[in-house]
């Protein structure tokens, strides 16, 4: 049997939801490891939506659960429902929705606050011993509900241009977490804490690298299990 994997999702599209391509990867590559898996997200109001054509903001409402059902193909459930002891592991992939609507890391960034439930589910899989996977910008929800955990979410510097939001692995520093340095197609596992990390589009890289990071991570999350 499968290992079984709830996945969360933050809305629908890169800058007010999940990133589309590293949630599209993930599903993929737990699909090729041959895991059952669930998606899930919170029922609540998005903190803003962006006109994706021209990146700023429109004055609409969108629900994040509604949102991430385009993802899900309609089959995914409130977040609030999600029962730990029915899966091995959680993953989170990335987008500006997991700063914007899961914690309030893109307004308040290392003094940000958590979503209940998404704080909730964290605290779950971690005092089950159950692996949690994260990419992109999601590792900053591991820095702020596991002080002294290890994650990355790329380089600490702007490498050649390709690392524009370096400065995140500084204010995960600050909050009293290591940051790995780690590129684009690896992931970085803190075995202590079953936390698995990729930086995903942290890194400005061709999207089949990306894949293959995210790829590396899901086998990470899926031996952990």
């Amino acid at each position: 049997m499968g290992k079984r994997v709830a996945l969360v999702l933050a809305g629908c599209g890169v800058f007010d939801g999940s990133e589309i391509h590293e949630a599209s990867a993930a599903l993929v590559h737990l699909s090729r490891g041959g895991a059952e898996v669930k998606i899930f997200a919170p029922n609540i109001e998005q903190r803003d939506v962006v006109n994706h054509l021209k990146g700023s903001p429109t004055e609409e409402k969108r629900n994040v659960l509604v949102e991430s059902a385009r993802l899900a193909r309609g089959n995914i459930q409130d977040l609030a429902e999600l029962k730990t002891n029915e899966f091995d592991a959680v993953i989170f992939p990335g987008g500006f929705g997991v700063a914007k609507n899961l914690c309030s890391w893109a307004v308040d960034g290392k003094n940000c606050t958590v979503n209940e439930h998404v704080n909730s589910t964290l605290q779950a899989f971690h005092s089950a011993k159950k692996p949690i996977g994260l990419c992109c910008i999601s590792p900053v929800l591991a820095a702020k509900v596991f002080p002294g955990c290890e994650v990355t979410v790329g380089q600490d510097k702007d490498v050649d241009g390709r690392f524009p939001d370096a400065e995140t692995a500084s204010a995960i520093v600050e909050l009293g977490c290591k940051h790995i340095c780690k590129n684009v197609n690896e992931s970085y596992v803190d075995k202590a804490n079953k936390i698995v990390t990729t930086c995903a589009f942290m890194c400005k890289a061709p999207l089949h690298e990306i894949f293959d990071g995210i790829g590396t991570m899901v086998q990470e999350v899926l031996k952990l299990a």
